[in-house]
């Protein structure tokens, strides 16, 4: 009885097995033909689709790790060469892709949810246009592998297993089994518990005399699938899940997955070949990315750079963006792959503590961890900010406070001119400012060439002749022509509403005058002409005066007199 109980509860599981394995291969079948068909030559893989779409998105990771990826337009078929950029032929090896369709949406669609990133209400807008069909409510995504072997893609029909025959009497079933012939096997029910006290080996591949080692349960042929099939009633959980080792098709992938059955998914995927410790999740939670301590809730490892990829597609509507988060013995940095892997965000190992820090009323600290303004820097000398236009020749200029003496650090703020190594601007602990090089101010505006804004609100003029070259006089008539076109005006600054003003439109005095923009003008200028009038004015004043003179003298002589003085 023990004998013949053991071959029946053999032959069962192997049914079971069998059942498993023709349905794994038609539900694989359906998952590879949901997006597109494929098919290959020795020169190329290409994919049918099946589907419609606005745009197919093709990604294939090679065996030695590197990634390529392809975008195709409506119409066109997606097809992956087996040749690299530079035109030399794909190591042989086993590749995996994904194939994603990214939906045909409406420019009213796109520029909706590029509106609700402005405004912090993409989920509601996604949800408002996906209730009105406007936008998907899945994203369609195929993946698979193909081998390239000896230059060529391997492919074909799934593999041989076991096929199931129409059912005869007596609850007989056949099956056919690749270069055998005909089994027949007979239904085993045993309504109680069953117990082998020893290994089970499942699979038409099983022999008599089976090596089990310490393997407890072992399946044993050409397609080995483990399906968890619940039959709950409406309300209660009911999705079917899958156990699925490699995969059946002539190419196909070395790989490990738990497939959703009822929503023809496959959720997990580890691949032959895979190193130790690929994902460990350790007795605390934290999971190790090649490693089996992990340190800290993630913990990657890698030999050259670890770093982790966010990328978010276009089948969402929104906008395709690629960030890369890394870090390696250079330094730690965001990469912006789609806008050509800039790295715009970078810190460098040795960085001291609260480099950049940010506290929680969004105060911005350099150098310091309690920031009390916007932004605010802290060191101790050479502190400063240092601005750099990198279009324009040596232009750098460096905000910095330093000491009345010249040295970094101290009370007063500078702005210096790297190029011509000099100081632009003082602003001195008293308020006072310094403008070309001055470094000690002793008024509240002061240039290094003695022009100055005294305490008293007075303007003083530099006018040193050691600052002054090509010096020559105004002559009469130049003043006296420019006289007459010094048109003076009452006006109002148009910044200033209210504020009359009296003086000239830089526009309309005369060139004598005129700044060469025409746009401003030096009252020393106008005083200048004015003088020189003057001059000339008093000059004939004092002519007209003598004149006057000798002859109020003639009135007053007698008539004699005066013509003997005629006379004489």
């Amino acid at each position: 009885m023990k004998i013949k109980k053991s071959a029946r509860v053999f032959a069962y599981l192997v049914v079971l097995a069998v059942c498993f394995s023709a349905t794994a291969l038609a539900q694989s079948a359906n998952k590879v033909e949901s997006v597109a068909a494929v098919a290959a030559d020795r020169g190329e893989v290409r994919w049918q689709p099946q589907v419609e779409y606005g745009r197919l998105i093709l990604t294939v990771s090679a065996p030695g790790g590197e990634v390529f990826r392809k975008e195709f337009e409506a119409g066109t078929t997606p097809s992956f060469k087996l040749t690299d950029r530079e035109g030399y032929n794909l190591p042989d090896g086993s590749y995996v892709y994904e194939l994603r369709v990214i939906p045909n949406l409406s420019r009213e669609v796109r520029k909706a949810l590029a509106a609700s990133r402005e405004k912090g209400n993409s989920s509601e807008v996604v949800q408002e246009l996906q209730k009105s069909g406007q936008l998907p409510t899945t994203i369609t995504v195929q993946s698979g592998s193909f081998l390239i072997e000896k230059g060529a893609v391997l492919t074909g029909s799934p593999e041989d297993g076991v096929e199931l025959q129409a059912p005869k009497q007596n609850n007989e079933l056949q099956s056919k089994k690749k270069g055998g012939g005909t089994v027949t096997i007979q239904d085993i029910v045993q309504p109680d518990d069953v117990i082998i006290q020893g290994s089970l080996c499942v699979g038409l591949d099983c022999v008599n005399g089976e090596a089990f080692g310490f393997d407890t349960i072992r399946l044993k042929e050409n397609n080995t699938r483990i399906k968890f099939e619940d039959t709950s009633l409406a309300g209660f959980p009911s999705t079917d899940w899958q156990l699925t080792a490699n995969d059946s098709a002539a190419g196909g992938a070395n790989k490990f997955s738990i497939e959703d059955i009822t929503a023809a998914r496959v959720p997990f995927t580890i691949t032959g070949g895979a190193p130790t410790n690929s994902l460990f999740v350790s007795s605390t939670g934290k999971v190790g990315l090649r490693t089996a301590t992990p340190t800290l809730d993630l913990h990657i490892t890698t030999s050259d750079t670890p770093a982790h990829r966010l990328e978010q597609t276009s089948a969402g509507g929104f906008t395709a963006q690629t960030w890369d988060v890394a870090g390696n013995e250079a330094n730690f940095f965001v990469r912006d792959v789609t806008g050509g892997s800039r790295l715009p965000f970078r810190i460098r190992p040795g960085a001291p503590t609260s480099s950049i820090d940010i506290n929680a009323a969004g105060n911005v600290g350099i150098g310091t961890a309690s920031p009390g303004r916007k932004v605010e820097i802290s060191g101790t000398g050479n502190v400063g900010i240092k601005i750099t236009d990198t279009s324009i020749t040596n232009a750098a200029f460096l905000l910095y406070l330093r000491n009345s003496n010249g040295t970094l650090a101290g009370r007063q703020f500078s702005i210096l001119d790297e190029n011509a190594v000099a100081d632009r601007l003082i602003i001195n602990s008293s308020g006072f400012i310094g403008i070309g090089g001055l470094l000690n101010p002793t008024n509240p505006l002061e240039h290094s060439s003695g022009a100055k804004l005294t305490a008293g609100g007075v303007w003083t003029d530099a006018s040193s002749r050691a600052l002054k070259t090509n010096i020559r006089g105004i002559t009469a008539r130049e003043a006296f022509r420019a006289l007459p076109a010094l048109n003076p005006v009452k006006f109002e600054y148009k910044a200033e509403p209210g504020e009359t003003y009296a003086g000239f439109v830089a526009e309309d005095v005369p060139e004598l005058v005129a700044t060469s923009d025409r746009k401003t003008l030096s009252p020393m200028d106008v005083v200048a002409v004015l003088t020189k009038v003057v001059q000339e004015q008093q000059k004939t004043i004092a002519k007209l005066t003598a004149k006057m003179a000798r002859l109020e003298k003639r009135v007053a002589t007698p008539a004699r007199f005066q013509k003997q003085a005629l006379t004489k």
